[in-house]
């Protein structure tokens, strides 16, 4: 066992060559084993920060959007590497598909290498906080790896020791229930949350990070008493607090692991692919990143456009469309005087002026989160490369699962309690207070303070398959034409398309995953 552990250790200390200095330090790589390594806090964090970016890459590259946001009608697309998920056609050999498998399987996996190893090391008698806390950290990170593989593909593998699995060569592990994946992830996030602690160093996670995440698998199994109990105890701890520049939380790595960040991707520009955030090569319209990273590969819908009440400033922090100005970002082209001069005051959004200073995708927009423009000395920008963090849990998410929770089965709630916490959301955005709200109202509430960041699929599911066929069926999924008019496009919505499927080079080497699903606890 011990020579398993180190082969996937090893794994696990040089993948933290790769990430940001100022979060980890970087582990001595002279012949490192299980023995002669975490044997101190420094080492522990070294390996344990690892985890926060690297693994996580080929889910966040484009899987986040086309499973949160494309499927979820909240992006528009007409690139091959997307559309299925728009048109409900996702299939098991889909490369999207398989890449986020692999990668979100990746993050369990080499949470459970630190995890084995770091019991290994109690074993042997090394003691210290910094052991049990490694261990936690481990363990969080593993429980949102499956809380997000329980909501895509709903029954799935539970994996604990890689290592055990690899020295016998057989990997035939059956699919168990999606409730059990749940649990397990439950499981994970109430162990951190009894051995983090309550405050750590910027993008490190905490006990209420472990809370928080707590509350966000109860919403999405309908326990409502028990996630407001845990997101309330977010709320009363007075840790956290909603942003003062929503826009500016998004296109700038400088307020990185904010007061409203509860856990975070860190993300880096290396020459370790994957290091880095790449959405806004794919968001980014082609006239601001003059490198040719800028692809409007997914744009806002013409439903998310809709969504928006009038008055709501989260339209314009987090979607570009005509007439926005950008005054900090100044994009340049080698021997085009005339795009220089009508970018010299900042980058202007036209969907007016003939290419290529202009921009007139299908639906007149482009998404802003994650872009942080053509690059600066205070903003470094690499060929699809950028450093500003990818957010998993913010604070305003967790007061409006409070108020969600709060509202329960009920048809409508009038709660002081709740109102506050949805209010104090709306209040930002530049909102009137409401008196009271239904399911409905937080359904949308949600969706567009979180737009964009890989979320809204699962609030659709979770609803349960009739209502959340009524909300897909009834979305204009549909485009502008060059005359301005629109063509709508409606969703056809099947109950089979509620989960996706295993990836068919996961099927092909373990044929127990196209077996029914087994319970994992008895």
């Amino acid at each position: 066992m011990k020579k398993t552990f180190l082969c996937y250790t090893l794994i696990v200390i040089l993948a933290g060559t790769a990430c940001k200095k100022e979060f980890t330090v970087r582990p001595a790589l002279d012949a490192p084993t299980i023995d002669n390594y975490y044997n101190t806090a420094e080492q522990v964090r070294g390996a344990t920060a690892t985890l926060y970016g690297l693994a996580w890459f080929d889910f966040l590259d484009k899987g986040l959007d086309c499973i949160g946001e494309v499927r979820s009608g909240n992006e528009f697309t007409w690139d091959g590497q997307y559309s299925s998920f728009k048109d409900f056609t996702t299939t098991a050999t889909d490369p999207r598909l398989a890449e986020s498998w692999r990668a979100l399987y990746k993050v369990a996996g080499w949470s459970n290498v630190l995890i084995n190893a770091l019991e290994y090391k109690k074993a042997q008698g090394v003691t210290g906080s910094f052991i049990d806390q490694g261990i936690a950290e481990s363990r969080f990170i593993r429980g949102v790896a499956y809380f997000y593989i329980a909501r895509i593909w709903g029954d799935a593998p539970i994996v604990t020791d890689p290592g055990a699995l690899a020295q016998t060569g057989n990997f035939a592990v059956p699919r168990y229930f999606q409730k059990d994946v749940l649990r397990f992830a439950i499981e994970d996030f109430k162990y951190a949350e009894s051995l983090l602690p309550e405050t750590d160093a910027k993008g490190r996670v905490t006990k209420y990070s472990a809370k928080g995440m707590m509350a966000k698998v109860y919403l999405y199994r309908n326990d409502y008493d028990s996630a407001k109990t845990k997101a309330g105890e977010v709320i009363a701890s007075g840790k956290y607090d909603l942003f003062n520049d929503y826009f500016g939380m998004f296109t700038s790595s400088a307020n990185n692991n904010n007061i409203e960040s509860l856990f975070a991707l860190q993300h880096a520009i290396t020459n370790e692919w994957g290091s880095q955030n790449s959405l806004q090569a794919f968001r980014a319209p082609g006239n601001l990143l003059v490198t040719g990273d800028g692809w409007s590969s997914i744009i806002p819908t013409l439903d998310i456009l809709a969504a928006y009440e009038s008055g709501d400033m989260r339209r314009r922090w987090s979607i570009m469309e005509h007439g926005m100005v950008y005054p900090a970002w100044k994009p340049t082209r080698d021997g085009n005087p005339t795009f220089n001069t009508f970018m010299a005051n900042g980058y202007k959004y036209d969907t007016a002026q003939a290419s290529p200073l202009g921009i007139k995708t299908s639906t007149r927009s482009n998404i802003s989160k994650y872009v942080v423009g053509p690059g600066s000395s205070t903003e470094p920008v690499l060929s699809q490369k950028t450093q500003i963090c990818t957010y998993i849990l913010r604070y305003a998410d967790v007061l409006l699962m409070y108020a969600e929770s709060v509202l329960g089965t009920s048809a409508s709630t009038s709660d002081a309690t709740a109102l506050a916490a949805l209010n104090k959301v709306r209040a930002r955005a530049g909102l009137a207070p409401k008196t009271s709200f239904t399911k409905d109202d937080i359904l949308r509430e949600r969706r567009v303070e979180l737009a964009f960041e890989g979320d809204y699929w699962f609030d659709i599911t979770r609803q349960g398959y009739q209502k959340a066929k009524a909300i897909i069926e009834a979305q204009n999924r549909g485009y502008k034409n060059d005359n301005g008019s629109e063509t709508i496009v409606r969703a056809v919505f099947n109950q089979n398309q509620m989960f996706l499927p295993i990836p068919v080079s996961e099927t092909a080497q373990n044929p127990l995953l196209t077996e029914p699903a087994v319970a994992y606890y008895k």
